[in-house]
């Protein structure tokens, strides 16, 4: 009986909780936002810069590629004019976005995370171990084991190649620099040291600065390394500013020595993605809220927006929510 009550106390508690929960609520509402089309499929999955359609198709930031991914292969990544897919006991498609030629590799191992550049491929396994390949003789390069992984944030990046380095984003929260034509790891940075979900979520170079971050942390570093604490939902660099929202619902300017330059908060916001487009911020938010921000002033109008659950891609001007496409212009 004793046990009943207690196990009663704790669901009444929960539930209490739930009914509870505070969600983003603006002050003032806009237009409607009408800029929406119905697509054709739904996305049933999303990586870092492609998503996959219920067809099997893949769609860019640009919109849908004709390639077709087959049932037991997820995408990866669309790098170099080729789309990227693997199965989980890692066999790896190579297709063409231009003329469809294909190269297999088998890796035996799943992938995280994979780019390619002439005949290089880079990959990120799940283990946190990375590797580069040769395409043609499909020999091993190079290869260092990882750090211990428990868990990640979906958002995985894929290694970013520059002439003949190439960063690898990795899943304990590093970033490591190899150089591909010496097949020797250069330099090792970390980015932050959580247990959980600490992978590297955005990497990008600015100004000659590496800007990467986890879940939990900035880094900017160039003659020496800089690291802010924030709690990151989405970032864009606009080649001047970086832009971030915080679980917290604020949206954050800083530079790229990450000094804040502006910012404001949307009490109890959940972000979904964030589009930077002529001189404005354009934030989707989960209740159904479209929010523009405008980047020199900071001044903002709330939207509301038809808004499915499901999954959510973000292209170059529009955001793909489950099967709607959701334009900023």
């Amino acid at each position: 009986m004793k046990k009943y009550i207690v196990f009663a106390s704790l669901l009444a508690i929960f539930l209490s909780a739930c009914s509870t929960k505070e969600v983003y609520k603006p002050k003032k509402i806009s237009d409607d936002w009408e800029k929406t089309a119905s697509m054709n499929e739904r996305i049933i999955d999303t990586s870092d810069n492609v998503a996959l359609l219920q067809n099997r198709k893949v769609l860019s930031p640009n919109g849908e590629l004709n390639v077709t991914i087959p049932q037991n292969q997820r995408v990866i990544s669309l790098s170099d004019g080729r789309v990227l897919s693997a199965s989980i006991d890692g066999n790896i498609t190579l297709t063409s976005v231009d003329d469809g030629v294909k190269n297999f590799l088998n890796l035996k191992k799943t992938i995280a995370a994979a780019s390619v550049q002439d005949d290089i491929l880079a990959v990120l396994f799940a283990n946190d171990d990375i590797a580069l390949y040769s395409i043609a003789t499909q020999e091993l390069l190079f290869k260092e084991q990882g750090g211990k992984v428990v868990a990640n944030d979906a958002r995985i990046v894929n290694p970013f190649f520059l002439k003949d380095l190439v960063i690898f984003s990795t899943l304990d929260g590093k970033v490591i620099i190899v150089n591909s034509k010496l097949k020797k790891r250069l330099r090792t940075v970390i980015v932050s040291s959580e247990d959980y979900f600490n992978n590297v979520i955005y990497f990008n170079i600015a100004d000659n600065k590496i800007l990467a971050a986890t879940s939990y942390k900035l880094l900017a570093m160039a003659q020496k390394e800089l690291r802010q604490k924030y709690e990151i939902r989405n970032i864009v660099y606009d080649g001047t500013l970086m832009y971030i929202t915080t679980k917290q619902g604020e949206v954050i300017a800083l530079t790229p020595d990450l000094q804040v330059d502006s910012k404001i908060k949307f009490p109890f916001a959940h972000f979904l993605g964030m589009i930077d487009y002529n001189a404005k911020l354009y934030i989707l938010e989960k209740e159904g809220y479209m929010i523009v921000v405008d980047k020199k002033t900071f001044d903002y109008s709330v939207h509301e927006v038809d808004l499915n659950d499901g999954f959510v891609f973000v292209g170059d001007k529009v955001f793909y929510v489950d099967d709607e496409k959701i334009f900023v212009k």
